[in-house]
Parts: C-alpha cells; sequence; structure tokens
C-alpha cells in the first residue's frame, strides 16, 4: 500500500499561512499540519485547527524565529541580544559544537512549546522541528523524549530520499541554485542522523518510511509534484510543504517563503494531481494513522 503525508508547515506563523493550510486540507492534498507554539498567530491556527477536523496537527519544534514560550530568564543560551530565538540549522549546529547552546534549555523551551499546543486542546499527532532543527546532534534524542513524556506517537525524520527528490526536482521553473543549496543542507542531515529511524524505533516513536520536501523549499512546481506522486514506493511518505497567502504581516517576517507559498497552494489544489493521487490508489493520511498501524 503506498501512503502519503502531505504535511504543511508553519501553521500559526500569520493569518494567511493558516487560510492557505486550511484550503489545501479541504479543497486539496494535504492532510497534516505543524503548529508553531510561538507564531505571532497561534491563536488563529489552533482556531483553524479546530475548525478542519481530519487535519492531523502535529508540534513544530523552534530555536530559529520569535520569542521563547518558557520564560526567557530559563533559556538564556538560546536567545539573541533582542532576547529572541534566533538561528538556522548550520548556526545553532555550530553553537551546540562550541558549548553554546544548552541541551537542558532546548529540552525547557521544546516542553513548553508541546504543552501550549496541548493546553490549547490539541492532541499533536507528531513532531517535527523549524528548519528540521530536531535532527541535530542530541537534540533528537530530546524530541524523542519529549515524545515519550507527552504521549505523541510520531516524530518526523528528514532524511530525504534521494529517489523521490530526483522526481520532485521535475519542472524547470525553479531557482537552481537554491534547490542545490537545499540540496547539500539535505545531504548534510544525512550524514549527521543516519540511524535516526532506528533510534526513533527503539523509542517506540513511529516515523514515515521515507520523506521529501528539503531541496524543493520554496520551489515546488507541479510537474515535480506529479512526478512525485507517479514515483511514490510501498509504504508511507511523508511530502513537506508550504503552502500559504502573502498576507501583510509574512511580508513584515523574516522568512523567504512569500510568494512561493501561493505558488503551492495552487499545486496542492490542482485538480489534476488531486485526481492523480486518487487513479493511483494512494492513501492520503496523516501522522495518526502511522501510530495506530505501528
Amino acid at each position: 500500500m503506498k501512503n502519503l503525508i502531505v504535511n504543511a508547515d508553519d501553521l500559526g506563523w500569520t493569518d494567511g499561512v493558516n487560510r492557505g493550510i486550511l484550503e489545501a486540507f479541504h479543497h486539496g492534498i494535504v492532510t497534516s499540519s505543524s503548529l508553531l507554539a510561538n507564531g505571532a498567530a497561534f491563536a488563529d491556527g489552533v482556531e483553524a485547527a479546530r475548525s478542519a477536523p481530519g487535519l492531523g496537527v502535529g508540534v513544530h519544534l523552534n530555536l530559529s524565529d520569535g520569542p521563547p514560550v518558557a520564560d526567557r530568564d530559563a533559556v538564556p543560551s538560546l536567545l539573541n541580544k533582542a532576547g529572541v530565538l534566533a538561528g538556522g540549522t548550520k548556526s545553532l549546529l555550530l553553537r551546540r559544537a562550541r558549548g553554546g547552546l544548552l541541551l537542558a534549555e532546548v529540552e525547557r523551551e521544546w516542553d513548553a512549546q508541546i504543552q501550549k499546543v496541548r493546553d490549547a486542546g490539541i492532541a499533536p499527532t507528531h513532531i517535527d522541528g523549524h528548519k528540521h532543527v530536531h535532527m541535530l546532534p542530541g537534540l533528537f534524542e530530546i524530541a524523542l523524549r519529549l515524545a515519550k513524556r507527552h504521549d505523541i506517537g510520531a516524530i518526523r525524520v528528514s532524511l530525504e530520499a534521494s529517489s523521490l527528490r530526483a522526481a520532485l526536482s521535475s519542472g524547470a521553473k525553479q531557482n537552481a541554485g537554491v534547490v542545490m543549496k537545499q540540496g547539500v543542507e539535505a545531504r548534510g542531515l544525512k550524514l549527521l542522523a543516519r540511524d535516526a529511524r532506528e533510534q526513533a524505533a527503539r523509542a517506540g516513536i513511529s516515523t514515515s518510511d521515507y520523506f521529501c520536501g528539503i531541496a524543493q523549499t520554496g520551489e515546488l512546481t507541479r510537474e515535480g509534484v506529479e512526478q512525485f506522486v507517479k514515483s511514490l514506493p510501498e509504504g508511507t511518505t511523508e511530502l513537506m510543504c508550504h503552502p500559504g497567502y502573502a498576507d501583510a504581516a509574512l511580508l513584515k517576517s523574516p522568512t523567504r517563503l512569500r510568494d512561493s507559498r501561493q505558488t503551492e497552494l495552487q499545486i496542492l489544489t490542482d485538480t489534476g494531481i488531486r485526481n492523480l493521487v486518487a487513479s493511483l490508489g494512494i492513501r492520503l493520511i496523516d501522522y495518526g494513522f502511522v501510530t495506530q498501524e505501528a
């Protein structure tokens, strides 16, 4: 059986992102989303999730953007001079290597993020990481521990399948430089966490069998998604995506994913793509089904 989880990251970023994710769920192939506990539109994201029975909702663990959920005094090593979370995967990895990122504080902040989502009445289907930060050495173990503590049955393993990445790269409209740079990041994550699925299995936490979407973040094409769907292997695959509307709040926020979100929304709600998924007998699921079948 071929199962497909289509997970829309960044629920809670802005109202426009929330609206786009809902539309991609109701009228497209999105089945799952990841909620930013410290997102500026968190409350609206919670309402969006509540209004969409059947949408799987996970926690998008964050160390890179916005204010902390935990008390600032409790997580000083995670904050910049402005008192907010800051840094991409590379800078966080360097800080971790130099001892400037305290694991106890990471666990404290992520525990607070998960608890905030749960306190909002949402039972998370899975955990994943904003900019894949949960895959860094030492941090994946924290994410697994927190999943067990909060009875969350699944975790994203951001190890991109090469064959699926090649399929998703179809289409002439991509920025080759961006795709190449992100492809290097995807390969780097593979080297950092080669045994992540085995770690998760030992911890009793479910994962998908395959994952894709890093190299094509912000560069999805209809042709690529069509070829990706045709190339799905047996088992469960997660496709990461970032649909949304480029509202005023998004345009002011620190993200390069702006117009691309609306492009992705169009692709994910494309009637031809929906019909192709159905014609190939692909089952659209969320991480809750993965946990049930474990």
